[in-house]
């Protein structure tokens, strides 16, 4: 099963996609003025691996931290040069810290790791290193887009968000790597959302790569190509 069509975060740039959506718990008082908030789901109220990328200093992707100094998000995220992070902050636009990616590492898949400036103290996501089979309902995060808006940016969430998909089975990401494709559940992803994690029972098992924003998106397997980031990021 192969997902066509790619859904840009950043307009004429990079391949962004995905809009995350969220599990039920109460909206922040100020969300940007978006109604509705997210294309289902509800705001995260835990995840303090969560990454936030900037290219250049516009919001572009989602991304996780794995270790003191390396990030885990999606290929088509890095493109556009001048990344930085925030890490472990709800909100996009303040609290938990700063780094900046000083080297890339892309693998041919939809999956890059980044070398960030600085060691940074944090909880990392835990990889793993095996999948849950079809039917398996797991979580999705990111700060994507809240509707199928012609704005991706303007319609991006200041809060990180989550949402319950259902693993459909095994597919292919934006670039034909291994990838494990969910159908919607409580919400789906969009724009913004790339490079965010899916998660299972706590561990880290996909980086959101392609959607439709209505009822499927693929994930980049992270099993399959957990020993390219072990040889690189130690982890």
């Amino acid at each position: 099963m192969r997902i066509t069509r790619l859904i840009p975060a950043l307009a004429a740039a990079l391949l962004s996609l995905l809009a995350l959506a969220p599990t039920g718990s109460a909206a922040p008082a100020n969300d940007g003025g978006v109604s509705p908030y997210i294309i289902g789901g509800g705001y995260a109220s835990n995840a303090p691996w969560a990454a936030r990328l900037f290219s250049n200093g516009r919001q572009t992707c989602t991304a996780t931290i794995i270790a003191p100094t390396w990030i885990l998000t999606a290929r088509h995220c890095v493109g556009g040069g001048g990344l930085s992070f925030r890490i472990g902050s709800l909100d996009q636009t303040t609290g938990g810290t700063v780094a900046n990616g000083v080297q890339t590492y892309n693998h041919s898949a939809d999956i890059s790791l980044v070398r960030l400036d600085r060691s940074v103290s944090a909880t990392y996501a835990r990889l793993a290193s095996t999948g849950p089979s079809a039917g398996t309902t797991v979580q999705v995060y990111g700060w994507g887009a809240t509707s199928r808006c012609g704005s991706e940016i303007n319609c991006q969430s200041r809060y990180l968000k989550v949402a319950n998909v259902v693993v459909s089975g095994a597919c292919t990401d934006a670039y034909g790597g291994s990838a494990i494709c969910a159908r919607r559940g409580d919400g789906i992803t969009a724009g913004g959302d790339s490079g965010g994690p899916m998660m299972y029972n706590g561990v880290q098992i996909g980086v959101a790569s392609t959607s439709d924003r209505q009822t499927t998106t693929a994930y980049t397997n992270v099993t399959r190509y957990r020993s390219w980031i072990q040889s690189i990021a130690g982890v």
